[in-house]
Order: structure tokens, then sequence, then C-alpha cells
């Protein structure tokens, strides 16, 4: 049992697009309204794509990188501070809170297909090199 939940666990830390599809089809069907379901699986997975990008980089390079992250993560936050207060022109925690989360979700999810690419390119030349 314990060999199973941590097969499981790795898939969905190392393949976070299939939890962001299961937690799309559980909120499809609880809340029968997709765009609700796309948000709803888009905060579920974030910290999955986070900590995928973070143990990608462990794998290809060997080095840990998560003070990186963790500074892309505030920069990515004072972006969107910074945006809010000049849209709207007073800061709203919730919907700043909100922004950083899916900011976080839209880059870790193309930071995560970049160093899929990357680790097959790097595992495929270091073999014929």
């Amino acid at each position: 049992m314990t060999t199973l939940f941590s097969a499981i666990a790795a898939t969905i830390i190392t393949i976070p697009f299939f939890a962001y599809l299961i937690f799309f089809v559980i909120a499809k069907q609880i809340t029968k309204n997709h765009r609700r379901a796309v948000h709803l699986s888009m905060d579920f997975s974030t910290l999955l794509f986070i900590l995928s990008v973070h143990y990608l980089i462990l794998a290809i390079w060997g080095e840990s990188v998560f003070w990186l992250l963790l500074l892309i993560m505030i920069a990515l936050a004072l972006l969107v501070v910074i945006v809010h207060y000049k849209v709207k022109g007073e800061i709203v925690i919730h919907k700043v809170a909100k922004g950083f989360w899916r900011m976080n979700f839209a880059f870790f999810f193309c930071a995560y297909f970049i160093l899929v690419l990357c680790g097959l390119v790097y595992r495929v030349t270091s073999v014929f090199i």
C-alpha cells in the first residue's frame, strides 16, 4: 500500500499535467462550470508545477536552485502588486494573492515544459557525445 501511494505521489510530482487533468475532471463534475473548473485545477496544481520545476532542475543539472525559484516568485509577487495598483489604484489583498498564484501557475507551467524539452535534448545529446 505504501509503495502504491509513493508511486502515485511520485507520478503526480513528476508529471503535474496529469494532476491538473485529474483536478479539472473532478472540479468539472462538482461545479458543472468549465471556467470555474479550469481556475480551481490551476489553483490546486500550481504547487505541483513549482515542485516539478525544482526537481527537473535538480535532475538535469544536479544542483538545487530553489532559492532562485523563490526569488522569481517574489519578483512575480512584486510585479502583480505593481500592476494591480496601477490598474485599480488600490491594493485588494485577495485579488493580488489570486493574481500572484495564477501568475506562478503560468510561469511554472511554461518552465516545466521548457525544462522537459531541455532535459530530453540534454540526455539525447549526452548519449551521442
